[in-house]
């Protein structure tokens, strides 16, 4: 499996990235069988959250680390600040709180990958950046990133770091995926749009793409008629991104793999460092997203998926 560099992580991060969002300890013979067979095809990072299932995704996986005795060999890649129902949490002690909790339940002395779960523009990112950094300082986390942040914030805080000889943004994890979203998915969320992408492309910073095969509009299993999922109906039905399907579905037929293999592979042929979150949950799903991610798409190509 292709790999991807992030500054601050020691290990190459795949491009494939296993998604634990129904990850519990009590279906951990689930949890066993899709976190071994993804490493066996050559993954090594895994995504969890702080909130993910209340803390059991977390929990789960370090019960898998321990059973496997494998930490130096997987990347993880935690968030944490989400809001809760009180309101926004990017804050220095929210920031601590979640990171130690994450900690105890994977049971590692250290995250790879951190990421903030969501933004507060309210908070100045010289109070963000200086109470990463300080987590940085004490080996507790390699490399930090955003997640669901405009690139206005990212830039802004990265700067800040330059200025101050301390460490920025070496990753961004917001929602990328051929279908475009007409809405968020949820509130604060942030989709990557042309331009996003092109700052991206400018400053070749890495993106891990959640949400990369647009929840499942490229199976086949949606049609314009077919209203039933209220969420997607909100997020992706515009005759955009049936044009999009179309079009996936026409070069999926010429290259003879499936339409939802060449949504992956839309991602992950960017003209700059991708990797995509899947949600697999057995062999078969493991398998094709392997086989997609092996796809190389000229740039005529994904341009001609991604502009209708």
């Amino acid at each position: 499996m292709k790999t991807i560099q992030i500054t601050g992580c020691e290990k190459p991060v795949t491009t494939l990235i296993q998604g634990s969002d129904y990850f519990r300890p009590s279906h951990y013979d689930v949890v066993r069988t899709v976190l071994d067979r993804f490493f066996a095809i050559g993954g090594n990072t895994i995504d969890t959250a702080h909130i993910y299932c209340g803390g059991e995704s977390e929990i789960a996986i370090g019960q898998w680390l321990r059973e496997r005795g494998n930490r130096e060999e997987v990347v993880i890649l935690t968030k944490g600040a989400h809001h809760d129902h009180t309101g926004p949490r990017v804050n220095p002690e929210a920031i601590s709180s979640d990171l130690f909790t994450s900690l105890e339940r994977l049971g590692t002395d250290y995250i790879d990958l951190y990421a903030l779960h969501r933004d507060d523009p309210n908070v100045p990112v010289a109070v963000i950046i200086e109470a990463l950094n300080a987590h940085i300082e004490a080996g507790r986390i390699k490399a930090i990133g955003g997640s669901n942040w405009t690139t206005a914030r990212l830039e802004e805080a990265n700067t800040y770091a330059e200025k101050n000889g301390l460490v920025g943004f070496t990753f961004n994890s917001p929602n990328l995926s051929l279908a475009k979203a007409q809405e968020p998915y949820w509130e604060g969320c942030i989709s990557a749009d042309a331009a996003y992408c092109e700052w991206h492309k400018a400053q070749q910073m890495p993106l891990l793409s959640w949400s990369s095969q647009a929840r499942g509009f490229f199976t086949g299993r949606f049609t314009p008629e077919d209203r039933s999922n209220e969420d997607l109906v909100r997020v992706f039905y515009n005759e955009a991104n049936w044009e999009r399907l179309r079009r996936a579905e026409s070069l999926a037929k010429d290259k003879g793999v499936t339409t939802i293999q060449i949504a992956l592979a839309y991602v992950i042929n960017q003209p700059f460092p991708t990797a995509a979150i899947i949600g697999a949950q057995n062999e078969e799903e493991l398998s094709s997203c392997n086989e997609g991610s092996e796809i190389v798409l000229a740039e005529d190509e994904w341009h001609w998926l991604e502009h209708v």
